[in-house]
Order: structure tokens, then sequence, then C-alpha cells
């Protein structure tokens, strides 16, 4: 034996009788026979035993990687692209649609990919794009939080038109007030005096307050009075000059609105709104003396023919009808009233002109977000206060 056999080291090297190597303690060898790892017989082979090589035969393929499922399996490149074969059916652009959506997909994208959209997080469509069907339940949550308010305060709150007619309580005190001047006229004309005068103390207030301005003590006073003293110049003089007496009550009251102005410390703005609001509400007062100017009987005939066409504008009817109607109802209330004064069908034409300035008044003070306030004061006299000029004219022509 020589000395690789007998030297320090040959028992170990020499003749792979290693009871470690014998067990397969260390592994199988990937270069070996492709058993496990186990040598067999206890005498290994080399790597590379004569001219053999382990890729020639394919001993990656038949020992420990044999069944391995790597990137170069079934000689596949790792790189490729996995949706080549998908890719097809998406060469052109398409059009998908789920959940109401419209999706135009493009070219080359994988069919999966709307349902990754949905995984995204979408935002909360504007108010505008809302259905129209939840546009009613949203109104009627906002008027039943409102409900609290008064009418106009709710009509402006939800910014409905300005426009609000009085309503059928006014319309009930304006046809009240009307059939106590139509009783009060064949009498003595004290008794007509004081109906006149109610009238025109409840048209400066309201006039005052329909144009927003409150407390105006002074512009209020001063405004009744002119229609006071009109009235107690027209009981000292005959109805005859009552024309005379209107204009020269008009003229002092400017002139005394005016001084008053001159006191006013406010801006310019506000001088002028105060202004012109004590010269209408001052004429106002005066024209509606033209009540107890007139004859008796033009009076009684306007009275009733204006208390005829506010209760049936009050009406819950459309407005057009509303308005036909009311002027029809003091056409015939005129008629009506004539047959009893003498007029005939003079009466119908003093009806319907008394009717149509009671429209206008209410119209009037239906205006600008009025308050409750306003309807009970302007919604009740201005019917009322703006037929005193057509009754008187009309009287007198007509008569």
């Amino acid at each position: 034996m020589s000395d690789q056999q007998h030297g320090p080291y040959g028992q170990r090297y020499g003749s792979y009788e290693d009871p470690a190597y014998d067990n397969g303690a260390y592994g199988g060898d990937a270069y070996g026979q492709g058993q496990g790892g186990h040598f067999q017989g206890g005498h290994p082979q080399a790597p590379y035993a004569g001219t053999q090589d382990p890729y020639a035969q394919g001993q990656y393929a038949q020992g420990q990687y044999a069944h391995a499922q790597g990137p170069y399996a079934n000689g596949q490149d790792p790189y490729a692209d996995p949706y080549a074969q998908h890719r097809a059916p998406y060469a052109q652009p398409q059009t998908q649609t789920w959940d109401g959506a419209t999706w135009e997909t493009e070219a080359g994208q994988p069919a999966h990919a709307p349902a990754a959209a949905e995984t995204t997080h979408v935002p909360a469509q504007p108010a505008a794009a809302q259905p129209a069907a939840q546009e009613p339940a949203r109104r009627a949550a906002a008027d039943d939080d409102l409900s609290h308010l008064a009418p106009n305060q709710r009509a402006r709150a939800l910014g409905h038109s300005p426009i609000i007619p009085p309503g059928f309580q006014p319309a009930a005190l304006t046809a009240g007030l009307a059939v106590l001047l139509a009783l009060a006229a064949p009498l003595p004309r004290v008794f007509p005096a004081v109906v006149v005068a109610v009238l025109q103390a409840v048209t400066a207030a309201g006039w005052f307050r329909l144009n927003g301005m409150w407390p105006a003590r002074q512009g209020i006073a001063l405004a009744f009075l002119s229609g006071l003293v009109t009235d107690v110049a027209l009981l000292v003089t005959d109805r005859e000059a009552a024309p005379v007496v209107g204009i020269g009550t008009l003229g002092v009251w400017c002139l005394l609105v005016l001084v008053l102005q001159l006191r006013n410390r406010s801006s310019a703005d506000e001088r002028m709104y105060a202004l012109t609001a004590g010269l209408t509400s001052s004429a106002l007062a005066v024209l509606a003396a033209g009540h107890l100017a007139a004859e008796p009987h033009a009076t009684v005939t306007g009275a009733v023919a204006v208390a005829v066409a506010v209760l049936a504008r009050a009406l819950p009817l459309p407005g057009p009808v509303s308005v036909v109607l009311a002027l029809l109802a003091a056409t015939g209330a005129g008629i009506a009233a004539g047959q009893f004064g003498g007029d005939g069908a003079a009466g119908a034409v003093l009806g319907f002109a008394a009717g149509g300035c009671a429209l206008i008044g209410l119209r009037v003070a239906s205006y600008d977000y009025p308050s409750r306030f306003v309807h009970l004061t302007a919604g009740v006299a201005l019917p009322l206060a703006l037929a005193a000029p057509a009754v008187y004219v009309l009287g007198r022509t007509l008569g």
C-alpha cells in the first residue's frame, strides 16, 4: 500500500471508508448518480469521471431538479409578457358598462381593468349630478326645518317669489271696513268721516311698513294728520270743492315733509327713502278722503264692489282665473248695488273700476316679502284707499 493509503491522511482520503460518507451525512452530490444524494456501495464516482458531461446527458432534468418549476422550466422566458396570449381580444378599444357607468378600455388593457377601478376610491358626485328625484325630498326637508318661521321669512329663506298675496284674513277685514263705509255713506257726513279716518290711519302705517321703515312715528303721524285735515276741510265745504281741498292739503304737506327731513341726520339714501315714503303716504291718506267727497250712492256701490273683489281674489284659485273672477264679481256687485241706488248700467262701470283699483292695491301690498303686519295694514287699507279716486270721479261723471 502506498503512502497515500497509509499516511496520516490515507485512511480518510484513500479508501473513502469514512462512515460519515457511507451514511450520507454530508448530503447528496448533484454531480453524482442523482439518487437522492447517497453514494451507492460506498464508492462514489468523481464529478467528471471519464469524459461524461452532466449537462450533456441532462442529469439536471433527471436528478435533484427534475421536477423543479423554475423560471426556465419548459423553456419559457421569465421576462416574456404574461398577457401576450390574452392581448389579441384587447387590440382595439372596447366599451364596457357596469353600475350605470361607461368605461372605454385602452388597447392592451386586461379584462379586469374595470374591477380594479371599482376598488379605488371614487369621489362623491356633486349635488348637480344627483338624480332629480331627490330634489323634492330635500325641498320637503328644508320646508320642515323652516316651518317655525313666518310665511314671509320662510319665502325669503327659500328664495321664493317676493310676491305673497295677503290672504283671506286681510281680505275679510277689508270687506268689513267696506261694508261699514257703505252703511255709513247715506248717513250724515260725520259718520262716514269716522270710517274714512280709520282707513287713513291704517293706510299711513301700512305704507311706511311696506317700504321697510319701522318705526317711523313722525312720518306716520304726519301722513295721518294730512288725512284728518282733509276730512275736516271736506266737512266744512261743499262736495264740489273736494279737488281744491285735496290739492291744497297735499301742497302744504309736501312742504312739511321736506322740513321734517331737513332735520334728519341719517345718510343721504335714508333721507331720500324717508322723503318719498312720507310724500306717498300723505298722498294716499288724502286720496282716501275721496270716499267722503263722493256722492253717497257712488260710495255705496264702490265699497260693495271692493268688498266682493277682495274676497274673490283671496280664493285658492290660479292667478289669472282669480283675477278674472274678482273683476266679474266686482262688476256684478256694482250692478246689484246700482239697482238700489238708481244708477242702473253705470253701477257696472263703477263696480268694475273700483274692483280693478282694489286688485292693484292688493298687488302693491303683496310685494317685497311683506310681513304679517304689512298684510294687516297695507293689505287691508290699500284696496279701499286706491278705489276712492275712481269712486269720486265716476260717481260725479256717471251720476
